[in-house]
Formats: C-alpha cells, structure tokens, sequence
C-alpha cells in the first residue's frame, strides 16, 4: 500500500460544481466548462501515489492547478470530489475533529511566505504547534530545540523573524512543521521567494535533511531545475491535468507530449542523466587467481587492450593491461598480482553524467561502476560518456 494515494480527485470553483463536475468528466474542456457555466476547473481527475519516505515533486506553470492540488491534499481547499488515502484512510471523509487531528499530527505543511508570527521569538514559532497540542513548556522547547538544531538554527532560539534573513526564515518554517513529526510534509514553492544562491542552498539542505529523515515530501514548484534535483518522481500538471508522472530522467529523456517536450528543452540533462544510463557490463573480467595466460586470451577474444580484476565475490581489486600480462607470461609468472593496478577512477550508478565526464577525459581505462560494498556493476568508457551526452542534447532516449 502506498504512503499516500490520490484518486480521481476533482477540485472546481464556482456555484455550480456539480454540473461542471460532470460536463468534466463527459470530456468538457476547461474553457467550455468556464464558458457553460461560470465555473473554474482547478483540478481535473488526478490520480498517483506517494511512496513511503519519497519526495514527490508536482511541478507546472502558473494556473496548472499544482497548488490548488496540495490544498486539497490537507483539505484547505475541499475537494469536489475524489478520494485521498493516506495509509488507506480517507481525508476527502475525515470529520472536522478527524481533519485537525490530521494537520496536527500526520500532515504538515510549509508556505512560500513564511508565515511566521513576528512577536513571536524564533523558538515560540517553532513550539506552536506543539503548545497548541498541550505539549508542556518544557518538553516543547526540549523538541523545538533538537530541530532547530537540525535545520541550521542553534543559537537563534531567542531572535525574532525580522531579524532572520529570508533564508532562515523559511529554515524556521520548515522547522516549525517537523517538530509536528509529520508523516507528510507538503510544501508549497516553499523556495520560491528566494534568492538564488539561498534558494540553491535550501535545496541542498532539503536533500541532506531527507537522507536522515526519509520523510514523505510532496513539494510544489514551478522551477524545473529544482524539480529535477529534489525530486525522485515529478508529476507535471497542465490545465489541472496531471500529463505526465516519472523521475527526472523519464520526464527529460521520454516527455509525453509537446507541453512538457517544450519544458525540458534547454535543460543540461548531464546534470540529471546518470551513469546507469550509460553504463555496459564489462566485455569480460578476470578473476583475481587467475594467472596472466588467461588474461591474455580473455582480452584477445574480445579485442581489449586491459581488464578489471574481480574476486570470487566480484568485488572490484584493481585493473590489469595487456602489455603488463604479456610481461608476466615471457617471464613465467603463473599469478596476476605484480600487474594489478589502483583502478583510476570508480563511481557509482546513480552518479551524474558531468561528474564522469572529467574521469573520462582523463582515465586510461574505462571507469568503472560499483555499488556501495565495491562490486562491479558495469563500465563507463569515454565514447559513451560523450556520446550519452550528445544524445541527451538531442532528446534520445539512452536506454532504446
């Protein structure tokens, strides 16, 4: 069961709701909808779901309906019709005891401006939540305190907002909505009143922040860059439909249509295609207790000039050329260990393609792709790096 599950959740403004609901769902478009009967399409039959511990970006332009979308997730904005299952159970059917519960205790939320109390000292910001929970005074401040510590902000415990650039302010709501310990954490263009360079720094944090809590995120923006950087899935939305679902690398290398093709064009996709992408299992390679004969007659089968070196676990120990086997066998060495080499450059499969492309200018042999115990998944040689790059420039999909 997914964390949270949207299902054809419908969101329309104006007095006649339920016949523009159903001129919706008949196929009407937005503007005929608007033109019959006065009313306003915010959200037209979204359905996806949220995994445990994922960030969730929905992202369009102004008017796609994104932000109408995650207040109804919260019921700031009630829906018109729709189901949303958070754990299974239905918030579009919550009672009102049942709704403040849910903002208290399972969903919090972080603004684009702020939203601070400003007679209020940074920690009395922090705590409200809890105060108006009944937490006492000093177990509030005692948990008000460890996240505020945790988002960047000990030390400014007595300051007030106005004192705080706009980067810690926007720090302070974000604390503010997880001392609750939300289960979800929406947030809406919660960066987007920012500067640039505080604005990149905040992404930075969010993305170091969710390593260490695996909250579920379900964040807004228009940015498409941060999109891409924050988000493990993007949901694109376009007149209150959501066109399109998937990660970075589907939504950059497959769009589904003109509107989002038209969104991804001048993107850098080396700065969001990874080397899984481009990767190839290695040709072949060579366990570390055979001896150079065989190493020979492995890379002069597939027409290579080195090899890696794996162990019985395939474990990557190092890299062993031609010329230096070749050596072995004219002396009469029976084992590969005096030619083993430090592998120039390792890297990961979730590593950025512009984070290969110096390796590859540089390395002598191909780089080589390991998972975290150093077992080696695949290769990446120079002609793939640059050609992956090419590619992407011209929108081809790597893995065809």
């Amino acid at each position: 069961m997914s964390h949270l599950e949207i299902k054809n959740l419908y969101k329309i403004f104006g007095k006649t709701s339920e016949k523009a609901l159903k001129m919706s769902r008949n196929g009407s478009s937005k503007e005929e909808i608007l033109k019959k009967t006065g009313d306003t399409v915010g959200v037209n039959n979204v359905s996806f779901n949220v995994e445990q511990g994922e960030t969730f970006v929905v992202m369009g332009l102004s008017g796609s309906g994104k932000s109408t979308l995650i207040r109804c997730l919260n019921r700031l904005n009630e829906p018109t019709s729709g189901e949303i299952l958070l754990e299974g159970k239905d918030i579009a059917k919550a009672t009102k005891n049942e709704l403040r519960d849910i903002r208290r205790k399972h969903m919090g939320m972080v603004f684009q401006n702020f939203g601070l109390f400003p007679h209020k000292t940074i920690i009395q910001n922090v705590d409200y939540g809890l105060e108006i929970q009944g937490i006492s005074l000093k177990e509030r401040r005692a948990q008000a305190k460890e996240v505020l510590e945790l988002v960047g902000l000990k030390g400014y415990e007595d300051m007030y907002p106005k004192e705080l650039s706009g980067g810690m302010q926007q720090r302070v709501g974000l604390a503010r909505a997880l001392v609750l310990d939300p289960k979800i954490l929406l947030m809406d263009e919660a960066f987007s009143a920012l500067d640039p360079l505080i604005k990149k720094n905040m992404q930075d944090e969010l993305i170091a922040l969710q390593e260490k809590m695996q909250k579920t995120i379900v964040f807004i923006t228009h940015d498409l860059d941060e999109a891409l950087k924050i988000g493990d899935r993007i949901a694109v939305m376009y007149e209150g439909e959501v066109v399109q679902i998937g990660t970075p690398e589907q939504i950059l290398t497959s769009p589904a249509n003109d509107y989002v093709r038209d969104f991804v064009e001048n993107v850098n996709r080396a700065r969001v295609i990874k080397a899984e992408s481009i990767m190839k299992k290695p040709l072949t390679v060579v366990n570390s207790k055979e001896g150079p004969k065989a190493a020979l007659r492995k890379m002069d089968k597939e027409g290579i000039s080195s090899v890696f070196v794996v162990d019985k676990d395939r474990k990557l120990q190092g890299v062993v050329s031609a010329e230096d086997a070749s050596k072995l066998v004219d002396q009469g060495e029976k084992s590969l260990k005096k030619v083993i080499k430090d592998v120039e450059f390792e890297s990961r499969p979730d590593a950025l393609i512009s984070d290969l492309l110096p390796m590859a200018t540089q390395s002598s042999y191909p780089i080589a792709i390991t998972d975290d115990e150093g077992r080696l998944l695949g290769v990446v040689v120079r002609v793939s790096v640059i050609a992956g790059i090419r590619g992407i420039a011209e929108g081809d999909d790597l893995n065809a």
